[in-house]
């Protein structure tokens, strides 16, 4: 089972799961393996993936690996607002699957909404 490092230890994953704001959010974890464990890793985040692509409130989610055979992977999904991530989170067939990520496993999720920043970006 991974072991969940918070990525922001002023608002932790918790706290934002009790926020209620309507509107899409994008989850960012950020899974951290020695790179001779990537191969089990991504056999269990495939098996996860799997799960929440059925879940209520899924949009899309990518995976991405650092280069040079690097153990660290980040992982990128469009979820339609935190009421239907919050319920796939809590989901037990997911919670069950977390058994299967190697031991060595850390995870850092976090929730994030697009920001407007005029010129550059719309949200």
């Amino acid at each position: 089972m991974p072991r969940f490092v918070e990525m922001d230890a002023t608002i932790t994953l918790a706290d934002q799961l009790r926020d209620d704001t309507n509107g899409p959010v994008v989850l960012i974890n950020t899974l951290v393996v020695p790179p001779g464990d990537a191969d089990t890793l991504l056999k269990a985040w495939s098996r996860d993936a799997e799960v929440m692509k059925r879940q209520p409130g899924f949009i899309s989610t990518q995976l991405h690996r650092g280069t040079a055979g690097s153990g660290t992977f980040l992982n990128y999904a469009i979820w339609q607002s935190v009421a239907h991530f919050r319920e796939a989170f809590a989901n037990p067939e997911f919670r069950a699957q977390l058994g299967a990520y190697p031991d060595n496993v850390t995870a850092s999720p976090h929730l994030f909404r697009k920001v407007e920043v005029p010129g550059i970006c719309t949200a």
